[in-house]
């Protein structure tokens, strides 16, 4: 017997969610309903801008990732798109003013980063201080022969911890802190925090603001949100104001630190070392960004990179898919949206 043809009406009903990036089973499984068809990118490298327009020009909902970016262009080649489920917490590559301009909503995922994101700080400030990457470079060349007085590095225990930005992930790591027993937690942020908050955490205020961050400590995390006041917050002018040999690790957005004057500063010896797991070339929405990550930072033997691993558990990367889908799935029962951003 021939197959069973939908009506034209039940066509025109069934809604298409294209989903950016590769996804686990259990995500395509909640998107996926008789009134939906569900496209994916089955692969771990994005799709170019052609490609994803060729995939979502006639969709009507996107599940995007870190590597997307929505913009008017985009809009305009997606004229039956009515919706966006970002998978992430940080929007800044969607211009959820225009989205919202055109009626497409957009939502993000609540706070299920953070932990993760602060472990991997921890990681990347531990690995930078005691010179990891040379210390498993030298065991690998199989030029370790026993104990050496070589490798001295910055611990954290009895050290002056600087925490540039002290929203959720900048809490969390002040939390982590604790256990190593610093010396003095510094922190800046134009929102000073709670008196009971500062206690609570060990926290004083660097009340002089990032220049006395950077001057005062031994190790600085940058955990602040990427805006206009943000972008190159770590610039020459500011890293000439450091603690001669701080190190620095970016945990938050790679526009807020200016990479040109990092690899400048590590060149001079005025920078101990720097670490990152986020880079300038990945905020697509900032005009002037550049191509790649600035190759002295790459060759230089004081710098320690992780390729965006801050919410890369596995527990954590499921979580925030299923919040993402789930906003879909609210949006086609016409539910309100849980975490709507514009």
């Amino acid at each position: 017997m021939a197959a069973r043809r939908l009506s034209h009406a039940a066509t025109a009903n069934i809604r298409k969610i294209v989903v950016t990036a590769r996804t686990f089973d259990s995500t395509l499984q909640l998107l996926t309903s008789p009134q939906t068809n569900v496209l994916h990118n089955p692969h771990a490298a994005p799709w170019s801008r052609d490609e994803l327009v060729h995939h979502a020009a006639d969709a009507h909902a996107l599940v995007c990732f870190m590597t997307d970016s929505v913009d008017a262009q985009l809009l305009d080649a997606c004229p039956q798109l009515q919706m966006v489920a970002c998978a992430l917490k940080g929007f800044d590559n969607f211009d959820t003013e225009e989205c919202a301009r055109r009626g497409v909503a957009v939502t993000a995922v609540p706070d299920l980063l953070t932990a993760p994101t602060a472990e991997l700080a921890i990681a990347l400030g531990l690995g930078l201080g005691r010179h990891v990457r040379a210390g498993d470079d030298l065991v690998r060349r199989g030029d370790f022969h026993g104990w050496r007085p070589q490798l001295y590095g910055t611990g954290i225990a009895g050290s002056t911890i600087g925490i540039f930005g002290a929203g959720a992930v900048g809490l969390a790591v002040a939390s982590c802190l604790r256990g190593f027993a610093p010396a003095k937690i510094l922190y800046h942020d134009t929102q000073p925090l709670p008196l009971e908050t500062e206690r609570h955490l060990g926290l004083t205020a660097a009340t002089e603001g990032l220049e006395q961050l950077l001057a005062e400590s031994d190790l600085v995390f940058i955990c602040t949100p990427l805006s206009a006041q943000t972008r190159h917050a770590i610039s020459r002018d500011t890293l000439g104001a450091a603690r001669r040999g701080v190190l620095l690790v970016n945990i938050s957005r790679g526009s807020c630190v200016c990479e040109a004057a990092v690899a400048d500063a590590l060149e001079s010896g005025a920078l101990g070392g720097y670490a990152a797991d986020v880079f300038e070339f990945e905020d697509w929405a900032w005009a002037g960004r550049p191509a790649g990550i600035e190759p002295r930072l790459r060759k230089h033997p004081n710098t320690l990179f992780t390729p965006h691993l801050g919410s890369a558990v596995e527990s954590a990367r499921r979580e925030i898919e299923r919040a993402a889908a789930t906003e879909v799935v609210r949006w086609l029962d016409g539910t309100p949206l849980l975490h709507r951003v514009n």
